[in-house]
């Protein structure tokens, strides 16, 4: 719930993105297949490891501002409120006969080759809804390849297909440093700051610490003279 109390999202599309891939500079054998998809189409083991990755990001309590766990239930309600997108590594001489999340996975297990996810979803309600806000992180195991730049990437192309005029998001952490140049390496602009608005965990676990966060904002059509 947010200070706006419910955000539904409007003028949901009728049909679902196609995927983007992506070829992993860290490993040219290997693509990054990202795919439009449901909470129903999602297959169960998907949604678990998914649910158990992001409940560890936020024990790590230094990107998103909930302290968890989070059961899967309001899991699933929080990150599928509107529209998903999955990322899994592919091999690049297989990438191109990749249509679906299924044909991705290609027999494997999931833990394989699962990489990342993120949300869309409006940030504001009815006469803003048009600004959304996206939620981000990989699968341990996937870190270190440049799967998250490339879920971002991904982000800029799919947010406008999407229907929305532009995005922001509210808590980019300062100390969040990858974050912060990935954004800036996309156009978004650092439109505020707000001191000490993140209880963050050390990194050396000795306790919290209090940090800035940027409000960062794109927009993704240019704005006609009125």
């Amino acid at each position: 719930m947010s200070a706006y109390g419910a955000i539904v999202r409007a003028n949901a599309p009728t049909a679902q993105l196609p995927p983007l891939s992506y070829p992993l500079k860290a490993d040219p054998s290997l693509v990054l297949s990202i795919h439009h998809v449901t909470l129903a189409q999602t297959p169960p083991e998907v949604l678990q490891l998914l649910h158990v990755a992001f409940n560890e990001e936020l024990e790590r309590g230094r990107t998103y501002p909930q302290e968890g766990p989070m059961d899967l239930a309001t899991y699933s309600a929080y990150f599928f409120a509107a529209d998903v997108f999955i990322g899994v590594l592919v091999p690049a001489a297989a990438a191109s006969a990749v249509h679906s999340l299924v044909e991705a996975q290609a027999g494997r297990p999931w833990s394989d080759c699962l990489a990342g996810a993120y949300y869309v979803k409006p940030n504001y309600p009815g006469r803003s809804a048009h600004a959304c806000n996206g939620g981000f992180f990989v699968l341990p195991a996937a870190r270190g390849k440049g799967c998250g730049s490339l879920l971002g990437q991904s982000y800029v192309i799919n947010a406008p297909l999407l229907g929305y005029k532009a995005s922001v998001f509210n808590l980019v952490y300062c100390s969040n440093e990858a974050s912060v140049r990935l954004w800036d390496s996309l156009g978004f602009q650092k439109i505020g700051r707000i001191p000490r608005v993140g209880r963050l965990k050390k990194l050396d676990g000795t306790g919290d610490e209090y940090v800035d966060a940027w409000v960062v904002w794109k927009e993704f059509e240019t704005p006609s003279a009125e």
